[in-house]
């Protein structure tokens, strides 16, 4: 049989298994088992495609100048079609997700693709972005998370209760943290970026850096190559760690209800940042730093956990995450290498994180009727329901 043959078997397949599906209805009604595997497998295919081209993307834009047909770019794009087809299922049919899942990845993804005109036009306007920090990708981050959160709370309330249901759960909190942490990776290749100019072998080419000092009315210099790699304050990397993605691990570790999760969640992150570390090296990409100091922080969070109180908890947890924030920068600045840090900054962290920490922990208690428990095989924010 020739392959065209099959393929067109294969698809007139599908096709038939789909067709019956495509009907509109209310978000929540009862959603097929196979179809609601379907529909979430294809999540994880559209983030992995994302997370895939995203940091491919970072590590280009400090070697060459932007291109909108960029390699990383069609990765994500492509990431991007399938998210566009699944939230249209979602919206159409209503099937794997309650109306708040729904609206979420709806606003998440209208907001994206607005977001992609804005930030093509900010580029035609002011060529290359000095900083990952921008309104224009701002406005990127925010549709994502609003559109991972709606898988999150589609799966959590959805998914059938057992190891599958925690194991994936955790994945898509992974999803959540790399887009989190996504714009602290600029001075994570930053910093590198800076050091090989000190080593008279700069990473990027000379039409990008004569780009970028032209755009700044400056010549192409330490000075302007410091300020293209580390245009943001020293105090902005080590507070937005210590506390969006901290969070993100506590929510992660409220929601899973398995002990750990924070550290596994974060170990993973980190495994994939150490793992494209030597395949972008290997191809003449620029490499980063990698945060293995979050690590440390994640493990405090599961330590924390332990406590029973709510309060205590958040504000434990606060001392604790920060000096490991902070404590294990300065380490790995000495064995390895980190993007600047503002020292002084660490109290604020401290008070932001315990803030924001026990906030999740009253809005989970109001939740659930009932104070948190950290030992819950299953978080108590929602009773889940088997498809």
């Amino acid at each position: 049989m020739k392959p065209g043959v099959r393929i067109k078997d294969r698809v007139t397949h599908v096709v038939e298994w789909a067709l019956p599906y495509w009907t509109r209805g209310p978000a929540g009604r009862e959603t097929p088992p196979d179809l609601f595997r379907v529909l979430y497998y294809g999540w994880i295919t559209a983030f992995v495609l994302k997370v895939l081209g995203a940091s491919w993307d970072v590590s280009w834009h400090f070697k060459w100048l932007r291109d909108d047909f960029a390699p990383p770019h069609l990765i994500n794009s492509v990431g991007t079609a399938i998210v566009v087809a699944l939230t249209i299922v979602h919206s159409y049919t209503g099937y794997g997700v309650d109306r708040p899942a729904q609206r979420l990845i709806q606003w998440g993804t209208g907001t994206f693709l607005i977001a992609v005109p804005i930030d093509l036009i900010n580029h035609r306007v002011n060529g290359v972005d000095i900083t990952s920090w921008s309104p224009s990708h701002v406005l990127l981050y925010v549709g994502t998370a609003f559109m991972i959160a709606g898988v999150i709370r589609g799966w959590y309330v959805y998914a059938a209760p057992g190891r599958l249901r925690a194991i994936v759960l955790g994945g898509f909190f992974v999803f959540f943290l790399e887009n989190v942490l996504f714009p602290s990776e600029h001075q994570e290749y930053g910093v590198l970026e800076l050091a090989s100019w000190d080593r008279n072998r700069p990473y990027a080419e000379d039409t990008l850096l004569n780009f970028a000092a032209n755009q700044m009315n400056r010549p192409v210099d330490r000075d302007m190559v410091e300020q293209f790699s580390l245009p943001v304050p020293d105090w902005v990397y080590p507070v937005w760690f210590g506390v969006a993605a901290v969070l993100v691990l506590v929510l992660a570790r409220r929601l899973v209800g398995r002990r750990w999760t924070a550290t596994a969640v974060a170990g993973v992150y980190v495994a994939f940042r150490t793992a494209i570390w030597p395949l972008l090296y290997a191809f003449h990409f620029p490499p980063s730093a990698v945060p293995f100091f979050l690590l440390a922080a994640a493990v405090c969070v599961d330590v924390a956990f332990m406590l029973r109180l709510p309060a205590a908890r958040a504000a434990g947890g606060a001392v604790l995450v920060t000096a490991a924030v902070y404590g294990g920068l300065a380490v790995q600045d000495t064995l390895l290498e980190a993007p600047p840090f503002m020292v002084a900054s660490a109290p604020v962290s401290a008070v932001l994180l315990a803030g924001a920490w026990y906030g999740a922990e009253r809005y989970a208690g109001r939740r659930s009727g009932r104070a948190a428990t950290p030992d819950a095989s299953l978080p108590p924010l929602g009773a889940p329901a088997a498809p």
